[in-house]
């Protein structure tokens, strides 16, 4: 893919980019190990400092960012603009907790002392995607810098004008320079990268392909890796449900960010009991919706991010309805649009056996099964090769406590939806990748646990 942006929202060119050469790469690695020999020995207090401004820029520019992100991939502006105000979060968040994250952790050994020491391990490449071009960064970049490591972005090809604001950010917040660069490369050249012995670790957040791509690079060279891969999670509604409540926030948990997130709701697992009702709710939520330009207020669903993958949800839904699906709402991309346009749409039917229901749909197309009682629910949420998220509907205290122990996933909400949220772990199971972001597990993945003994 050519590193360019492209309006999703009309299909126009607006800026392409060279990738770099092999010697500017070199140039930024030299300047990247020069900065982490002076940065890892600033202060925990300093990199606070550094952190924190770094969120005061995301709010003080934080619908300039927003205009960036809509430009470059589509999303809706007001939830850009979320976006940017996450960021700043989670930026704050480390600032705030990560010296205590970070500090010595005595043991009582036979030593005359003996404790844990958190050290930076140098410089982590982070290879990014596109549906939250700056979230998705900045929740590796806040617990990685505020450790002492620096920081390689290789942000996804189609916002690369996101990936040089980002770098931006951290000049002006007062990083040293060289801690935070962005390289606009091709997926091609991550494995050379990954052979290098100055960068020491790597983070993904994507496809399985690509997932798979970093780990066997990494593997080659003995490095750590932390991948956060693709998503179906189910959407569990049991009788005991308020089904208004869990239809508005499926919708959602379904649409947000045009239907384009790993931990959206992909598959709604509903009892027989209330699944006419349920899904009658469902529907007129989703036909509420309003699909549109991404910058007007009042737009609910903005395009796609690029034409393949519109190209790829169509041919998903068209295939599951030659395996006898139902097509209960669209079903088809938006005519007369130059855009990426695709309508909210409801599936029914599905073949519960058919490899096409345990597939992710990215985009905002939902599946509905129908399931007679809990047991079949948590296993049919279970027949899927991800392990993302799941979301279960009940004020049944057993049957959340079922569910909470028996879904096979990093993450389960009951009665809400599922989010990443700085102050908890964040990260799947099975196919949906491994190690966690977050919370005081995403900043110890980076770090050098060492074990000090003395006597």
């Amino acid at each position: 893919m050519a590193i360019s942006t492209i309006n999703p929202a009309t299909g126009e060119l607006l800026k392409t980019f060279e990738p770099l050469k092999d010697t500017e790469i070199a140039t930024k690695l030299n300047l990247a190990q020069q900065a982490f020999d002076n940065y890892r020995y600033t202060s925990l207090q300093e990199r606070s400092q550094l952190l924190q401004s770094c969120a005061d820029i995301l709010e003080q520019d934080a619908e300039k960012f927003a205009k960036l992100m809509t430009l470059e991939m589509g999303k809706t502006y007001k939830s850009a603009i979320a976006e940017a105000k996450k960021c700043a979060l989670v930026c704050r968040y480390y600032a705030e907790n990560g010296a205590e994250f970070l500090a010595d952790v005595p043991a009582k050994t036979d030593a005359s002392q003996s404790f844990v020491r958190y050290q930076p391990l140098g410089i982590i490449l982070a290879v990014m995607p596109w549906n939250f071009p700056f979230w998705q960064v900045f929740r590796f970049a806040a617990p990685a810098l505020m450790a002492g490591n620096v920081a390689l972005l290789k942000h996804a090809s189609n916002v690369p004008q996101c990936a040089l604001a980002i770098e931006s950010i951290f000049q002006q917040a007062g990083l040293p320079q060289g801690v935070f660069q962005t390289l606009l490369i091709g997926a091609n050249q991550v494995a050379d990268l990954m052979a290098d012995e100055r960068v020491k670790a790597a983070t993904l957040t994507g496809s399985e392909p690509a997932g798979a791509s970093l780990a066997m690079a990494s593997g080659t060279q003995i490095k750590k890796t932390v991948l956060e891969l693709g998503g179906s999670d189910p959407f569990i509604v049991l009788e005991s449900a308020d089904l208004e409540a869990a239809a508005v926030t499926g919708t959602t948990a379904r649409m947000l960010n045009n239907g384009q997130s790993c931990i959206a709701a992909k598959r709604f697992i509903v009892v027989d009991a209330i699944a006419d009702k349920f899904e009658k709710l469902l529907l007129e939520k989703f036909q509420a919706l309003k699909v549109g330009n991404p910058m007007l207020p009042e737009t609910d669903i903005g395009p796609l991010a690029t034409a393949k993958i519109l190209q790829d949800l169509d041919q998903q839904v068209q295939k599951s309805v030659h395996m006898g699906a139902k097509v209960v709402l669209g079903g088809n991309p938006i005519a007369n649009s130059h855009g990426n346009y695709y309508p909210p749409t409801l599936i029914t039917d599905i073949p519960q056996a058919h490899p096409i229901a345990k597939e992710e749909f990215f985009g905002p197309v939902a599946m509905l099964f129908r399931v007679p009682d809990i047991d079949a629910a948590i296993k049919l949420a279970n027949d899927t090769p991800f392990g993302l998220g799941g979301s279960g509907w009940t004020t049944d205290t057993q049957e959340q406590q079922r569910l909470i122990n028996e879904i096979e996933a990093g993450a389960v909400f009951i009665n809400g939806m599922v989010k990443s949220d700085p102050r908890m772990p964040f990260g799947g199971i099975k196919r949906s990748g491994y190690g966690r972001e977050l919370s005081i597990q995403g900043i110890h993945e980076f770090v050098n646990i060492k074990t000090v003994w003395v006597k």
